[in-house]
């Protein structure tokens, strides 16, 4: 995800049993894990090492592509445990670098969220299982907009003229735009992708700036009563004027999913599987997304974490970016740059 907010959470001791035979097995045993920089809170893999014996080794990356192709150069090997982007998780599955899961070995499955399950990368939940999701949505300033807004149709209403701050994300703004339409995130007729160009069009006189990076800054100034926020500055936005409304709009979130997966050749399989049963606790789940500050996939943890960081209840849909087409893609990127002319 290029911006991310999401979370998992803390940690409920597990049952004494689950972790005793890696209490037998000496201080050399060793879990290597995969992923970003700063994903976890080190008092979450002290209290595993000091639960299990097994000492985590944080490897990081610094992109997916990275990630994939050191893990491919390993043969699925090397590493233990591998957290990353929802679009690279289907390619490793695809080249069968995950292990298709024991579920019988992970109890605390039950506690991830629906809404985030059989996704496009693992229709079935056979591979990976979620950590976290970025998910951009709206956020205004109700004292300074006259409307109620519930969805992304509402951007386009004209009392909103030259008041909107929105994020830079070419295929995610026309993927709002489709949804509010009516249409997939992902629509791959170019005539379609075309007639989005044009209601993106529509939305310009509305926009006030278009930004990647801050972007809550307009909205927190006073220069924006409307934004677009990707997730960690829907959060910042909150923290520091928590009288700001946030939109789950009504036609469906569009998200991104950070996965863990098994590496299919992972040295020691057993410490992987008790690892990833360990984080999907409650309270240790609630830890992890309150420190990344990604949105909380543990259903179970949604009562221990920052509300602002839980989808309410009623939320039921999302979509996630995926890959189209060149004619499509080529397409999606005529519209956006037609729409940044258009908001000079």
């Amino acid at each position: 995800m290029k911006k991310r907010v999401l979370a998992v959470v803390m940690c409920a001791l597990m049952a004494g049993t689950a972790f005793t035979g890696f209490k037998d097995a000496g201080d050399d045993k060793e879990l290597v894990l995969f992923t970003w920089e700063g994903m976890f809170p080190q008092e979450v893999l002290d209290d595993f090492e000091k639960e299990t014996g097994v000492k985590v080794v944080y490897s990081n990356f610094d992109t997916d592509e990275t990630m994939l192709e050191k893990l491919s150069m390993a043969k699925g090997g090397d590493y233990d445990i591998v957290i990353a982007d929802d679009y690279i998780l289907e390619t490793a599955i695809q080249e069968g670098l995950a292990e298709k899961l024991d579920k019988d070995s992970l109890e605390n499955i039950k506690n991830i969220n629906p809404l985030y399950q059989g996704q496009f990368y693992d229709p079935d939940d056979e591979y990976t299982v979620p950590y976290g999701a970025g998910i951009p949505l709206i956020v205004y300033d109700p004292e300074q907009v006259d409307i109620d807004i519930k969805g992304y149709k509402d951007l386009w209403d004209p009392s909103l003229e030259d008041s909107i701050a929105l994020t830079a994300n070419y295929r995610v703004l026309n993927g709002i735009t489709q949804l509010s339409m009516g249409e997939s995130m992902n629509e791959e007729d170019v005539d379609v992708i075309k007639k989005t160009g044009e209601k993106l069009l529509e939305l310009a006189p509305n926009v006030r700036l278009i930004q990647d990076d801050n972007t809550q800054n307009a909205l927190l100034n006073g220069e924006a009563s409307v934004a677009f926020l990707y997730t960690s500055q829907v959060t910042a936005a909150l923290a520091e004027n928590p009288d700001l409304k946030v939109v789950y709009p009504e036609e469906g979130l569009g998200f991104g999913i950070m996965g863990m997966f098994i590496p299919s050749e992972a040295p020691d399989k057993d410490a992987a599987y008790s690892f990833m049963d360990y984080i999907m606790q409650p309270e240790v789940a609630a830890k992890c997304t309150d420190y990344i500050g990604y949105y909380s996939t543990n259903k179970a943890a949604d009562e221990l974490v920052n509300p602002d960081l839980v989808v309410p209840d009623d939320v039921t849909k999302g979509e996630i970016v995926q890959n189209v087409s060149q004619d499509a893609d080529a397409q999606y990127q005529k519209n956006w740059t037609e729409f940044k002319a258009a908001c000079d």
